[in-house]
């Protein structure tokens, strides 16, 4: 079934050839660029807005504004190359080299349809990761809209499919901070018109849904959607009440995911809990990656766990949403290797119990269910391969001392949340010390949702009607267990 999507969830990368760039009317590019410090810009009705990067003179990497045709853009790590090697339509073409950015200061007022824009690696660069992002509180908080980009070589167009109505403003963002150079020229917003995102095709590309008659409601924050049988997981609620703004929450800090949702906290240095939802279709032949990587998705200065925060202690990388939930395509694999989705978990607790219940839930679905996933880690202080530890990484990455998971078990079907509160639906809640002397057999380890609650302050299926709630969450299962 699909669910709600979120207003910044949508499609990307669609190979072609880069449709002609409508132009702004003289007197809207005139506005524009007497007007440096607006916040919106005057476009023509229905026209979108467009920038070449032409009349851009930023020649060096720092920090700083530009006022360009199009609006005032905040160009960090990035500048208006003219050089030989920049891949360019025209006299000039934008560079970002690091994890620089190319940020709208202004609205677009219409939001934005679909996003277009000319890629390439800078010269004889290698490939380079990109992403755009948006923002509709004018600047305070950003997402993701859609997934990674990579491009290597002279380069090619990219369509991303946005459909977001406006106030909405506009970030690109290069991910992979290294040496290797992105290019961009010839970007163009379409407004927004209306219509239904984008759906997620079998192998993994995007591709636009069929416009709608009437633009929808916008959705509520925090909401994925894949094809059929993709389901949303916070579609049971938010455990936490987690917030996409670093500002006011930097310890219960929402990322949503194309692959799975999460709470993040900055000074712990791992997620809260992380929900999931497993199917026959997140299933398929893609091969484990073990790509671990820093999340480019978190805010600027945060502190970065990396896979090295872990070296020698002791303590495995300990997946929340495992790999082989996600094995659809490379890029859903590769998702799930990102240092926001681990926990530091004691090496017996992860290789045995942990991977014993995940082999199970995947039992489960090859068996014709489904299930949603909610998992976390409370408490200070674990014991692994090296004994007990507090933190890791000179205090910035906490050890937990529980590990906890429930799993909500659903013959396929639709309807999710009204089969769940009529009583369909199996609970399986288990609470784990994160030791490494912990009993391989998961079964000992059964609870309630209700003490788990009790435990960690969270509201896990806060979505089902308070009587389900309240039914539901005090059993204790003694189902199978294999």
């Amino acid at each position: 079934m699909r669910l709600t999507t979120s207003p910044l969830i949508s499609a990307l990368l669609l190979s072609g050839v880069l449709a002609a760039c409508f132009q702004r009317t003289d007197d809207a590019r005139q506005a524009a660029a007497n007007a440096p410090g607006a916040d919106a810009v005057v476009l023509q009705a229905g026209k979108p807005l467009t920038e070449d990067f032409e009349a851009g003179s930023k020649g060096s990497y720092a920090p700083g504004e530009e006022t360009l045709p199009s609006g005032r853009w905040l160009l960090d790590d990035a500048l208006i190359g003219s050089s030989d090697q920049d891949h360019k339509h025209g006299q000039k073409a934008l560079r970002l080299r690091g994890k620089g950015r190319a940020q709208m200061r202004f609205d677009l007022p219409a939001g934005a349809g679909r996003v277009r824009v000319f890629h390439a690696s800078y010269g004889k660069d290698g490939a380079v990761r990109w992403q755009l992002w948006g923002s509709a509180d004018r600047g305070r908080s950003w997402q993701p809209v859609g997934g990674e980009i990579k491009v290597e070589g002279a380069g090619l167009p990219a369509t991303i499919v946005v459909n977001r109505p406006g106030p909405l403003r506009l970030e690109i963002r290069k991910l992979d901070g290294g040496d290797d150079r992105l290019n961009l020229d010839d970007f163009s917003a379409e407004p927004y018109q209306g219509g239904t995102p984008p759906t997620v095709a079998g192998n993994g590309a995007r591709t636009p849904a069929a416009t709608a008659p009437a633009a929808p409601a916008p959705a509520p924050a925090g909401k994925t959607q894949g094809p059929a049988g993709q389901d949303d997981p916070l579609s049971l609620g938010n455990p936490s009440g987690a917030s996409s703004n670093p500002d006011q929450s930097p310890n219960n800090y929402l990322m949503v995911k194309p692959q799975y949702a999460l709470s993040y906290s900055r000074d712990r240095g791992i997620p809260n809990w992380v929900v999931w939802h497993l199917s026959q279709a997140w299933l398929g032949s893609a091969p484990r990656q073990d790509d671990f990587r820093p999340d480019p998705a978190l805010p600027r200065g945060w502190y970065q766990v990396t896979p090295r925060s872990y070296s020698g202690s002791g303590f495995d990388k300990g997946h929340n949403c495992p790999s082989a939930d996600r094995s659809l395509t490379l890029d859903d694999n590769s998702a799930t290797f990102l240092m926001t989705n681990m926990i530091p978990q004691a090496p017996m607790n992860n290789q045995r119990t942990w991977n014993h219940l995940e082999d199970y839930s995947r039992d489960l679905v090859h068996a014709g269910n489904e299930v949603y996933v909610l998992m976390g880690s409370y408490g200070r202080g674990g014991t692994g391969a090296n004994g007990l530890a507090q933190t890791l990484d000179n205090g910035h990455v906490t050890v937990p001392k529980r590990v906890w998971k429930v799993l909500v078990v659903l013959p396929n079907g639709s309807g999710d949340l009204q089969r769940i509160a009529a009583g369909q639906a199996r609970l399986i809640a288990i609470d784990t010390p994160n030791d490494n002397s912990v009993n391989p057999d998961w079964a000992q380890y059964r609870t309630s949702v209700d003490a788990i609650e009790a435990a960690t302050g969270l509201d896990l299926l806060s979505q089902l009607p308070a009587e389900a709630q309240a039914r539901l969450e005090a059993r204790v299962d003694a189902g199978p267990t294999r």
